[in-house]
């Protein structure tokens, strides 16, 4: 009896070759796959920062020449009256919208600034690097005047300088928040998360 329980193996032994513990799974989900395979968390990282950092400079660089070049004269028309360069100051939102509540809409752009830092240390995704880079962007930039600009601190007007035709002025950072919004309604829809993962619902 002992002898056919050696021949045959029980669950224990070595003799059976008992299956492999399963191996546990990596940071991008996949069971045992090279570290050169898992997600590059750092570099999404470096690429939002990067994007925001463009997205910002250009804002603050086209704001401050047109204020030197452009205010207190008549507007500049680029294709006719459909676009023109007009500098406005604005307290509010798009259409001078809340212009009694600067304070309120600068601490919402000091709040999607800490979402969007702190929500990066979970990015793995490139599309979305590129999206909150653009969201850190242009918020940065209408923060800065909001801080800085007259008639205080955070209270100040932001800067909007492009006027095009049956819509209300506004400027490149508005663009860039646009546009990373647009961009993250998109991954939403596509069912891609920030850290890199596809859903379907």
């Amino acid at each position: 009896m002992a002898e056919a329980e050696r021949i045959i193996g029980t669950p224990d032994s070595p003799e059976t070759g008992a299956a492999e513990p399963e191996k546990p799974e990596n940071e991008g989900g996949e069971a045992g796959a090279p570290a050169s395979q898992r997600p590059k968390g750092r570099r999404r990282i470096a690429v939002l920062f990067a994007v925001a950092v463009f997205a910002y400079a250009l804002d603050l660089s086209s704001k401050l020449l047109v204020v030197a070049k452009l205010e207190h004269h008549d507007p500049v028309k680029i294709i006719g009256d459909w676009l023109q360069l007009e500098v406005i100051r604005n307290p509010g939102a798009a259409w001078g919208v809340g212009e009694a509540f600067t304070i309120i809409f600068t601490a919402i752009a000091a709040a999607v600034i800490v979402v969007i830092i702190r929500l990066a240390r979970k990015l793995y995704s490139l599309p979305w690097a590129i999206a909150l880079g653009l969201l850190l962007g242009g918020a940065l930039g209408n923060l800065t005047d909001r801080v800085f600009r007259a008639p205080g601190v955070f209270q100040g007007a932001v800067v909007d300088f492009i006027a095009p035709a049956h819509y209300p002025v506004f400027n490149l950072a508005d663009s860039s928040i646009v546009c990373g919004g647009v961009l993250i309604v998109l991954l939403s829809f596509k069912g891609i998360d920030p850290d890199g993962t596809v859903h379907k619902d």
